[in-house]
């Protein structure tokens, strides 16, 4: 992680805008632009294979490489993609010229140079959330988008969700809510359990050194690779699995800028003592210019959603529900409900943008700014203090 006095530089959308164009010569290499996509899946685990049906449904994709570190869920992925290539080696499926663009469902220690190993070899990239693990890692993917005219589409499928988008004109760009001054934003996880102690010895279709990856090497732990989310040495935790989606959706609705601090209080309240690192109660607190957030994500279930509390009114929205209610006595709330999953429309967005070359609805450099709020509570939780932000250098300042 970037610590105080060391910079980080992120492209603006409006730079993202700028450096987009696309020459005909880049245009010509993409096989799906007048053609089926010839998709790549790298990480066949649950999101991973799942995301994969979604894009099949699509009559212009075809499935032809998977590569996952498990034997076991290779041959779980080949029971939905029959006849698809499949690899251990990322790198090998990256060669593959019948492959056009690459869905990445990997641990998020991987996103990084999963995603910028794509985009290097021509590959547009349809990534999952979070971004990336570590704050300095988000500019060098939008350097890779923009250096090779690759398509980066970052899986935070509310920038694609009707309901977010309704909401979003008719309570927010309408001024309905006037001013917005506190957003609370909430994602339970309910109470966990132990982890994993089986099996004791490695699968001997896992390799699990190439699961490390960039990560120090540690012997085999059947946690790590089953509930990776509970260390931190692979992902955030909680703070980025949920909170990246939310401060994402924040940004969405009052614009694409870092806060000016980070605070997070709690931790791991219900130790199993099986060595995991992330904090099973997650309490953030964002302040922006002129708001504030409030994320949390703690051990018992609740509706998830996002409130903006504005003095005109309150808008509840989730990905399929939203609720304005205005100020004042004895008024109706608006409800809206939309039913189904808003990944469909997110994966549609990122295909259509593969043969139009337009930015896709989380661009890289969007999703770079919003993963900077969940980063730098990970960081708080860490060093145990209040980190200050410049919001226009990127940089936590010094104490």
């Amino acid at each position: 992680m970037l610590l105080h006095g060391e910079k980080m530089s992120i492209m603006t959308r409006r730079d993202a805008a700028r450096t987009a164009g696309l020459t005909a010569f880049s245009y010509s290499r993409i096989r799906g632009a007048n053609d089926r996509i010839g998709l790549g899946v790298i990480g066949t685990g649950s999101r991973g294979t799942y995301v994969m049906t979604l894009f099949q449904k699509n009559p212009g994709v075809e499935v032809r490489a998977i590569c996952d570190v498990y034997g076991k869920r290779i041959e779980q992925a080949l029971g939905r993609a029959p006849g698809a290539k499949t690899f251990i080696d990322h790198r090998e499926l990256l060669r593959l010229k019948e492959v056009d663009a690459v869905l990445i469902g990997s641990p998020d220690h991987w996103h990084k140079d999963h995603s910028i190993d794509a985009m290097t070899a021509g590959k547009d990239v349809y990534v999952e959330k979070p971004m990336c693990r570590l704050r300095e890692e988000a500019p060098l993917m939008v350097r890779a988008a923009r250096a090779n005219n690759r398509i980066c589409q970052i899986g935070l499928q509310q920038r694609s969700g009707l309901i977010y988008i309704e909401a979003l004109e008719k309570f927010i760009r309408s001024g309905a809510l006037g001013r917005i001054t506190q957003i609370d934003a909430i994602w339970h996880g309910g109470v966990p359990r132990p982890l994993p102690k089986e099996p004791v010895e490695k699968p001997s279709n896992l390799d699990w050194i190439r699961f490390l990856g960039p990560v120090r090497y540690r012997d085999w732990v059947p946690g790590q690779y089953f509930n990776f989310r509970a260390y931190l040495d692979f992902n955030g935790g909680k703070i980025t699995d949920f909170g990246h989606h939310w401060l994402d959706t924040v940004h969405m609705y009052m614009g694409e800028r870092a806060p000016r601090s980070a605070v997070f209080a709690g931790g791991i309240y219900y130790d199993f003592n099986d060595g995991r690192t992330a904090p099973d109660t997650c309490n953030a607190l964002f302040e922006y210019d002129g708001f504030s957030v409030l994320f949390q994500s703690n051990v018992y279930r609740g509706e998830y959603g996002i409130t903006f509390h504005g003095d005109q009114g309150r808008l509840f929205v989730n990905r399929n529900r939203y609720e304005f209610t205005p100020a004042g006595k004895g008024v109706q709330p608006v409800v809206r409900e939309i039913p189904g999953d808003i990944t469909a429309d997110h994966v549609r967005n990122f295909l259509d943008c593969c043969k139009s070359r337009k930015l896709p609805a989380a661009d890289a450099a969007i999703a770079a700014i919003s993963v900077i709020p969940p980063l730098l509570a990970v960081e708080s939780y860490l060093t145990k203090r209040k980190l200050r932000f410049d919001p226009e250098r990127l940089e936590v300042l010094p104490d």
